[in-house]
This record gives C-alpha cells, sequence and structure tokens, in this order.
C-alpha cells in the first residue's frame, strides 16, 4: 500500500502519545526531521502502535525546559506520523515525521513513561469565495518575492506554494518554509478557521517582507558607500600619480601646507576662518592649470 493512501485511511485516535517539542512547531502536511533525545521521548518511541506509528507533537512555552509537565505544553499540537526512525551510537535516535492533522489536548492521561494524552481532532472547512481566492493570490505573491530576498528558501518551494490549491492546506505549507518565530507559528497552527488563518498568514508574509526589503535595502546602501569610498581613494591616488609625473605634486602640495600654516598662526572672527578652510580644500582639489585657480588663490591671500 502506498504512503498517500495508508494516510488516507488513518482513522483520526482520541488517545495519543505525546511527544514535546523544543522551539519547533509542526504542521500539516509537513515532512521534517527530528532529533529525540530525552528520555520521555525515548521511552515514547519504544512503546509507540507498529502498525500506525502515530504521535501527537507538542510545542513547549519555554524551549529551555529540559523535563516539562502538562502545564508546560501548548493545549495544541499536531498528529503526525513516523516514516523513518534511525538509532544513533550514542542512544538517541533521529525521526522522520509526517505532520497530518490537527489537534487540541483534553487532558494528560499519563505523564510517565511518557506523555499521553485525550485528544480532539480539528475540524476544518472553509467556502471557496472570492475573497479567500484573493487572500491565496496575494499569498503566492508575496511569497514568491520572499523567496527572491530569502537566502534559505528556494525555486523548490516556490513550485511547491504555487502548485498548492487548498486553502487551509496552503497556510501551512507557507507557514512551516516561512521564518515565523515559534510563537507566531503557534498561533497560526491554534486557528482552525480556515479564512481567518488565510488572514493572519497573509500579515505575517507582508511584514516578513518588509524586513526583508528593507535589509536588502541597508545592504544595498552600505556596499554603496563602500564602493564609492574606494574609488574616490583610487581617483585620488591616481591624481597624485599624475601631478606627480607632471612636476605639480610637490609644489602645488608645499603651497598648500604653507597656505595652511599662515590660516594656523593668524587671528581671525571665527566665520572669517570657516570661509577660508573651505576655499583652502576646494583649492587642494583644483588643478594649478584651471583659470579658477588663480581667483581661488587670490581670493584666501586677501582673506589670510
Amino acid at each position: 500500500m502506498s504512503q498517500k493512501s495508508e494516510i488516507d485511511e488513518i482513522t483520526l485516535s482520541e488517545v495519543l502519545p505525546i511527544m514535546p517539542l523544543r522551539n519547533t512547531v509542526v504542521f500539516p502536511h509537513q515532512v521534517i526531521p527530528l532529533a529525540v533525545g530525552r528520555e520521555k521521548s525515548l521511552n515514547l518511541l519504544k512503546l509507540v502502535d507498529e502498525e500506525s506509528k502515530i504521535i501527537g507533537l507538542v510545542s513547549q512555552k519555554d524551549g529551555n525546559l529540559e523535563e516539562p509537565k502538562g502545564d508546560d505544553l501548548y493545549q495544541w499540537g499536531t498528529a503526525a506520523m513516523i516514516l523513518k526512525k534511525f538509532k544513533m551510537p550514542d542512544g538517541s535516535e533521529q525521526l522522520i515525521v509526517q505532520g497530518m492533522y490537527r489537534f487540541k489536548v483534553l487532558s494528560f492521561s499519563q505523564i510517565e513513561p511518557h506523555f499521553e494524552a485525550t485528544v480532539l481532532p480539528a475540524q476544518e472547512s472553509v467556502t471557496q469565495t472570492v475573497e479567500v481566492e484573493a487572500l491565496m493570490n496575494n499569498m503566492k505573491m508575496l511569497f514568491q518575492k520572499i523567496v527572491d530576498l530569502s537566502p534559505y528558501l528556494t525555486g523548490e518551494h516556490r513550485v511547491l506554494v504555487l502548485n498548492t490549491e487548498d486553502p487551509g492546506k496552503l497556510t501551512d505549507v507557507i507557514a512551516s518554509q516561512v521564518n515565523f518565530s515559534v510563537n507566531e507559528k503557534q498561533q497560526i497552527l491554534e486557528i482552525t478557521d480556515v479564512k481567518q488563518r488565510l488572514e493572519k498568514v497573509h500579515y505575517l508574509l507582508n511584514k516578513e517582507l518588509q524586513v526583508l526589503e528593507l535589509g536588502s535595502k541597508i545592504q544595498s546602501e552600505v556596499q554603496g558607500e563602500l564602493n564609492k569610498t574606494q574609488r574616490h581613494y583610487y581617483l585620488r591616488e591616481q591624481l597624485k600619480a599624475i601631478k606627480k609625473e607632471l612636476g605639480e605634486f610637490e609644489d602645488e602640495s608645499t603651497e598648500i601646507e604653507e597656505l595652511r600654516e599662515k590660516l594656523k598662526e593668524l587671528k581671525m572672527p571665527a566665520e572669517v576662518r570657516k570661509v577660508a578652510e573651505k576655499e583652502l580644500n576646494r583649492l587642494a582639489k583644483m588643478s594649478p592649470m584651471a583659470s579658477e585657480y588663480t581667483v581661488a588663490r587670490t581670493y584666501i591671500d586677501w582673506l589670510l
């Protein structure tokens, strides 16, 4: 039997073994690797039903807790099928799981040797309205722009999103791929009204795009300034070499330095000094062959 048909025929469980997750939220339809090392989670894997291999994945409110209790877990999670399981040399295990459906934890029926809970699977439905279609189209457009700016998204992610036509699945596929915060992802997971979930993901996509665009703009401006500074440095060095080759470099340099020394020694009003310094800086950038050079030099002499 194919994997897809197995998933289609799964009966929604009322009691699930629960595996707490740290700093991770798993969505329906998502295939994701998980590293399992905590004792309770390893106990769960020993006892999990070999027939269905279905477990409940629930995120911790505080990812730093090593031994969470029931109150330390969110009320909403995702039922997932274990697709592959690998034992590691250090005693931990690696899982490949596929998210299946949302559920709400009604109560924990067991804490030791692993978590087990009575859960209520979420019932989802949505009417295909013009507004829903418009939201989906806008989300796909925003996602494409994010892919263009993001270093962690690829063309494969783009194709997957563009080919997703189910509204609920679209929200989950996007939420599982974009770097929303754990808190934001948990909020998305807990919204069972598909239209509201579309609106939430649409808002977060807009925010993510603005952050990426601003980051790209800042990077471009910084790079532009660096390039400009480097360009000016090379041009100044080339100008010095040309002046030196023409025999103008030493004379002009000496002349400018003499004028600067005179300016330092003289007592003059602050406003006049400011004008003199400005004109002297302008003179230093001129070629002695330019017609303005003599005019500027005469004006500085007059000021001095």
